[in-house]
C-alpha cells in the first residue's frame, strides 16, 4: 500500500539558525585563512632574493 504524503510535509528539513551559524563561521574562517596567506605572501615578496654561487 502506497502512502500519499503532502508536498509540504515531504521536505527533508527546513532552513534554520544552525545552518546560518555554520555558514557564517565557515565564511569567517575562510577570511582568516585568506588574510593569513596575504600577509605571508607579502612577507615572501619583501625578502631579498638568495644568491646561489656555483663553485
Amino acid at each position: 500500500m502506497e502512502k500519499k504524503i503532502p508536498a509540504e510535509k515531504a521536505r527533508q528539513g527546513r532552513w534554520g539558525m544552525q545552518i546560518l551559524i555554520v555558514l557564517i563561521c565557515a565564511l569567517i574562517l575562510a577570511g582568516i585563512v585568506w588574510f593569513g596567506l596575504e600577509i605571508y605572501g607579502e612577507h615572501l615578496a619583501n625578502e631579498p632574493a638568495a644568491v646561489h654561487l656555483n663553485g
